[in-house]
């Protein structure tokens, strides 16, 4: 370990090591040897990686999806995302995501089968919750009332909805992924317009996605 390295806090090396430990969870699971080859990797010492993760595989996949979370903000600035509707800043935030996960796909595969765990659950619903606000931040969401609430709730479902496609797509370039979330998201538009043509709200002329995201919640994925 170089002398820089040695001066890392034990949050500084989760997140060094963050996108290391998918490629080798894909191999070795969410254990203790993933921690240890991501160290080798990356010249940290094994016996105090382990300490930045406690031996718990919900922390390194945590850490992974953090790791995932600052590369989507990388690949989409604000300058680039504010040229775009909401619905369509949705939709690119999500399938940047995808594309960020695309080389671990396995290690998905196993992550989501160890936070499906009832014992994981709570954990399970706080990942899913900051992924959401996460996006609805970069997409400029500045609700403080109910909505706030209620489009991430919304958003945890469609993005999760989405995992579950995604991690078993063998079609070119995730296309099958893609058109899965684009359709989701034309459902809610074409059910929110519906209602409020009902109600004879404008027509349903005027409805963006942070309106009827805010008002309508997908049950449990």
């Amino acid at each position: 370990m170089s002398e820089a390295q040695d001066d890392l806090t034990l949050d500084e090396i989760r997140v060094l090591l963050a996108p290391a430990l998918a490629r080798h969870a894909a191999f070795d699971g969410w254990r203790r040897q993933a921690v240890t080859m991501a160290a080798q990797e990356k010249g940290i010492d094994p016996d105090i990686a382990a300490l930045a993760f406690a031996d718990s595989p919900v922390d390194m996949i945590d850490a992974w999806f953090a790791s995932i979370d600052a590369g989507m903000i990388a690949a989409l600035p604000t300058d680039e995302l504010a040229a775009l509707s909401i619905r369509k800043k949705i939709i690119a935030l999500i399938e940047a995501r995808l594309t960020l996960l695309a080389p671990d796909r396995e290690a998905l595969r196993r992550a989501i089968a160890i936070l499906a765990l009832p014992t994981n659950a709570v954990r399970a619903g706080k990942l899913g919750w900051r992924a959401a606000d996460v996006m609805w931040r970069a997409a400029g969401d500045t609700a403080v009332d109910f909505n706030h609430y209620s489009k991430r709730t919304t958003l945890t479902a469609v993005y999760a909805a989405t995992l579950l496609v995604f991690v078993d797509d063998e079609s070119e370039g995730h296309a099958d992924s893609r058109a899965f979330l684009s359709r989701r998201i034309e459902n809610v538009m074409q059910f929110e317009k519906a209602k409020a043509k009902l109600k004879g709200v404008g027509g349903g002329e005027h409805l963006s996605l942070s309106r009827f995201i805010g008002r309508l919640r997908y049950p449990a994925i």
